[in-house]
């Protein structure tokens, strides 16, 4: 039996696995308390805005991949927000930008997690509103254990919040001083939002359905977008260290909803791995599993070895070159090509004996890729700028503001799969009449015309959040996700390959060594690439990182346990359900039985 950092979970009566262990907890008692799994999701996400500030909040945004009991079939929930209407690459050239900055007002796009959440309440949860939004409400007003990366996250920010984000300083600095970690950290503000939205649902009677729309209406048309409007277009310093303000207006809020479609999907021995569309990265796995099984389709390359793990790379080089060049939210990304056999096995021709240290986009029927200036040449190393990234591990062991997640199986046959982030406490500043800020995704977009991901008033940028669910013949078996921005599929893969196709086990396969390549420009400000780059946990072992080197990948190893955030849950055919979650960082739990 190989040792695992803590067990697999079994049962049969539901599981829930998330980044933080009260999220864990409190989608469990909703479903103790005859919840399904969609109101145990939503209840762990409200808590996950609470608890994991500085990875997500409610000004963020947050696709999920869900199926029912009741139809099989997957369907992608999408909570990613869309650039506003007055945001054109003209007006970011006229204030002196190249890069859409990767922090402040002039970042955001409109808030989606939270309507995406009411959405996913309205048209299948079962709870009253009140009983799903009480718990992240509680530990708003009452006060959560503060975690250590919550406390350096302040601290790095601390002199920002003083000098000119000053609202934020006024919910987190207390005498200018971060909070101690294990501190109890409020947020009545935020707790009093919560609880309105709870009142104007129930004041507006009726059923289930008409009382989370009045939620939805309060938010999108009412108080919260009143004070949105009000805060946003103040001007703030941001990460190009000029003051700028935002763009998000009530219009803005009023015209976006969550929205409901069909998935990206690939077959792969046995499975059907579902994904996002091409508004998200999430397609880039699929092609790297394509592209892996036209190198050979009898065998499973295992992440672990150096063969295994220098093929992986290569494949996953060259999907994210492909991201690079055709994705985005735009009708006419070439997706059918992308995942097709022939198309994979002209990618797989390109993977040789050495690491390309080159970024390669194909040409899917016939297509000439194009790519933006900054990502052929943006290899500078990237600012010191606290507010910016979304996926950098430090060698401390901490984030720089990252994502969460959470899946969730009941024993009916309800399984969902949800990545919410952004609108983290370091995105942009505090609006003080809500408790929380807006979020950063813009910095997605380019400024550079006529590209699929260029920036345009009412596109969805380009996001790296990338939810996966996956059918075993035709049924749905695994929901599974990581925090880690333009590591999260590639994080995904490796325990997809592991899982699906070497029979590992979920905690095993989510506690061994993890790695990741950074040879292609970054989702984040500033956007830089790091050619050839393979970056792994040390644990992957010497003897395997020489024989890396020796082929040309120029690797750096990181701590024993500092990369990958992997949460997962299965369902069986016989109805046995089972959890795994990543101990990496000290806040990942499954719980369930």
């Amino acid at each position: 039996m190989t040792f695992t950092t803590r067990p697999t979970l079994e049962g049969t009566f539901g599981m829930v696995s998330s980044t933080h262990w009260i999220a864990s907890q409190v989608g469990m008692r909703l479903l103790e308390r005859g919840g399904n799994a969609f109101d145990a999701a939503a209840a762990a996400g409200f808590v996950l805005h609470v608890v994991e500030p500085h990875l997500n909040g409610p000004g963020g945004d947050m696709p999920a991949i869900v199926v029912t009991a009741d139809d099989p079939t997957p369907r992608v929930l999408c909570g990613q927000g869309p650039a506003p209407a007055g945001a054109t690459i003209e007006h970011y050239r006229s204030e002196g930008l190249d890069l859409v900055p990767g922090s402040g007002p002039l970042a955001a796009a409109v808030p989606g997690a939270v309507d995406a959440w009411l959405a996913l309440l309205r048209d299948h949860g079962s709870l009253p509103l009140g009983e799903v939004l009480g718990p992240a409400a509680h530990y708003a007003r009452h006060g959560h254990p503060v975690l250590e990366c919550v406390s350096a996250t302040v601290e790095r920010v601390a002199d920002l919040f003083t000098e000119d984000w000053t609202t934020s300083a006024d919910l987190w600095l207390d005498g200018g001083r971060a909070p101690a970690p294990g501190s109890l950290h409020r947020n009545p503000a935020w707790a009093d939002t919560l609880d309105r939205l709870v009142a104007e649902a129930e004041a507006a009677g009726g059923d289930h359905v008409r009382q989370v729309e009045a939620a939805r209406r309060a938010w999108s048309q009412g108080f919260v977008a009143e004070a949105i409007d009000a805060f946003s277009r103040k001007p703030f310093r941001d990460s190009s260290g000029e003051r700028h303000g935002g763009l998000v207006t009530g219009q803005d809020m009023a015209s976006f909803g969550a929205t409901w479609e069909a998935p990206v999907t690939l077959d792969w021995r046995g499975h059907t791995v579902c994904k996002t569309g091409a508004w998200g990265q999430g397609p880039a796995l699929l092609q790297a599993l394509a592209t892996l099984d036209a190198l050979d389709p009898d065998t499973v390359p295992d992440p672990g070895t150096a063969d295994g793990a220098h093929v992986v790379a290569e494949a996953m080089k060259l999907a994210f070159a492909d991201r690079e060049a055709w994705y985005g939210d735009v009708d006419d990304v070439p997706l059918d090509t992308l995942l097709s056999p022939a198309y994979a096995a002209e990618r797989a021709a390109l993977v040789g004996e050495r690491a390309s240290h080159d970024l390669r986009p194909g040409s899917p029927d016939g297509r000439t890729p194009r790519l933006a200036a900054h990502a052929q040449g943006g290899t500078a190393p990237a600012a010191g700028d606290a507010t910016t990234g979304e996926p950098t591990v430090e060698r401390s062991g901490l984030t720089r503001g990252d994502t969460c997640h959470v899946d969730v199986v009941d024993r009916f046959g309800n399984m969902v799969s949800a990545t919410p982030s952004g609108g983290w406490l370091q995105s942009s500043p505090t609006i003080p009449e809500l408790g929380f800020c807006l979020g950063s995704r813009m910095q997605m977009f380019w400024l550079d015309e006529g590209l699929p991901s260029s920036l345009a008033p009412g596109r969805r940028p380009r996001t790296t959040l990338t939810p996966t669910v996956v059918l075993r013949e035709g049924r749905p078996f695994m929901a599974c996700g990581s925090p880690g921005g333009d590591q999260q599929d590639q994080w995904q893969l490796l325990f997809l390959l592991r899982t699906l196709g070497l029979g590992q086990g979920l905690q095993e396969a989510i506690d061994a060594p993890a790695w990741h390549t950074t040879s292609f420009p970054g989702s984040f400000w500033p956007r830089t690439s790091e050619p050839g780059v393979l970056v792994v946990e040390e644990r992957l072992g010497a003897e395997v990182v020489a024989d890396l080197e020796a082929r040309g990948h120029d690797v750096r190893v990181e701590g024993a346990w500092s990369l990958g955030r992997l949460c997962a849950v299965t369902r069986e055919e016989d109805g046995v359900l089972r959890a795994g979650a990543n101990a990496r960082g000290m806040q990942g739990y499954a719980v369930g039985r």
